[in-house]
């Protein structure tokens, strides 16, 4: 292979010609991509991250557009909020729970009916060349009626671009969009929903059946906290699974719903694992080995996993993976498990997304609220995240990490060394087996 790096024109010139191919799902629908200084500007960090040769840019760029590209976890392109609509709420006293049910839902839906947030939308996609998000289609908790709220959100999206941007049933759901030239999410939820008053360990379970049926198609155990059927991340006690975990792994196991740890505690992790009778993953994570961390997973448990045929995600959080925080150390945290692990194990699970441009914009227009205490599934004990100027300072180079950088890792696996059948299970194929598998013999 040539060594030349290209220059950051050359890279941008390649990289827009390659949105042609990148982009199938926009065809006929009136779509042009106009310049974006976010997207540009993330790509040539990425580069100088990396610097690729001419050869290896054009055959990752070529392999990544002809490929089924899944995220194992993460989020599809947000809106941006409409200021003066949120401000006038704000000014008509609504609630906290309001105001986070409003900016919600227009970060997630109003690409939907307004034109400009939709060519933002299409432009990210397009970008990134995914072809399907494990969406976050649930919001942190056990309640049915909150894991509701964001399950809806996507389903209005994708009832109404599905002809763009359609939803996943089945694995192979995923592979036909890719042919037709469409993207498309797979729905997973924050939490197992748990009715917390039943009469029977039946009872208590009765709506995994239910959201299975609404289209979810991954589960967490746990989040950050403790609940009644596991020990989550940040608890000190690392206390393990519980009788109700385990009855809740059986019935995903049953119903055909993918086993999640990604926020679990490390020995509710590996018992999870250990009784987990179909494939399961923790779907955006780190190498403990490589970055000590509550959010990654130590060899121990990885194993297991590997063990039962599953996977794990590497996200893309800089100071979840630790030293450099930028596209190369996702990039070596890949290389660890497949090295350590199988190349059938690892996936890219990025738990992040892209926000519109327009959306500081908009935040402009809307007062300022008093600082608010921490929900109690997201606490995070203390330097499990950084405040963002200390996150940049630490890791100037961390939007090569962008969602919208999709491509670029690809070209990252193509340096590495990997074959292109290695690198279509990273990008896809991996966590196409492991849905494959849970929906076996239901």
């Amino acid at each position: 292979m040539t060594t030349d790096p290209l220059s950051r024109r050359q890279f941008l010139a390649s990289a827009g010609a390659t949105c042609v191919l990148l982009n199938r799902a926009n065809v006929g629908s009136g779509f042009q991509s106009q310049p974006n200084e976010v997207i540009e500007q993330a790509r040539a960090l990425g580069m100088s991250v990396l610097k690729p040769s001419a050869r290896e840019l054009e055959h990752g760029l070529a392999l990544h557009a002809e490929s089924v590209v899944f995220d194992v976890y993460g989020f599809s392109p947000n809106a941006a909020v409409d200021g003066d609509r949120l401000a006038d709420a704000m000014q008509s006293g609504a609630s906290d729970i309001e105001l986070q049910d409003l900016e919600e839902d227009m970060r997630m839906t109003r690409y939907v009916t307004d034109v400009v947030e939709r060519a933002e939308y299409l432009q990210a996609w397009e970008a990134s060349g995914v072809t399907c998000v494990f969406q976050n289609a649930g919001e942190e908790g056990s309640a049915p009626l909150r894991l509701l709220k964001r399950l809806s959100r996507f389903t209005f999206a994708t009832d109404h671009l599905r002809e763009i941007v359609c939803k996943a049933v089945t694995p192979d759901d995923i592979v036909t969009a890719k042919q037709q030239g469409r993207r498309c999410l797979y729905f997973t939820g924050n939490g197992i929903p748990i009715v917390g008053d039943a009469a029977t360990v039946q009872d208590e379970l009765r709506y995994v059946r239910i959201f299975y049926e609404l289209g979810i198609r991954m589960m967490h155990v746990t989040y950050n906290r403790r609940n009644v059927l596991g020990d989550g991340c940040a608890e000190t006690a690392n206390g393990g699974l519980s009788d109700l975990g385990r009855a809740a792994i059986a019935e995903m196991n049953r119903v055909g719903v993918i086993v999640d740890v990604a926020h679990s505690g490390w020995r509710t992790s590996l018992e999870s694992a250990k009784v987990s009778s179909k494939p399961m993953v923790a779907s955006h994570t780190t190498c403990a080995a490589l970055q000590h961390h509550i959010r990654a997973k130590p060899d121990e448990v990885i194993q297991v996993i590997v063990d039962g045929g599953g996977l794990v995600g590497i996200c893309a959080i800089p100071h979840f993976l630790g030293r450099t925080g930028d596209i190369a150390a996702l990039l070596d945290h890949i290389d660890y498990v497949v090295k350590r692990f199988g190349i059938n194990h690892v996936g890219i699970g990025t738990d992040i997304g892209y926000r519109s441009r327009n959306d500081a914009l908009e935040m402009k227009k809307v007062p300022s609220r008093p600082k608010r205490r921490p929900r109690y599934e997201a606490l995070w004990p203390d330097d499990a995240f950084l405040p963002p100027a200390e996150d940049a300072k630490r890791y100037p180079n961390l939007k090569s990490l962008a969602w919208t950088n999709w491509p670029l890792f690809t070209v990252g696996l193509v340096q590495r060394g990997y074959s292109d059948e290695e690198i279509q299970k990273i990008i896809g194929l991996n966590m196409i087996r492991v849905a494959k598998a849970n929906l076996e013999s239901k």
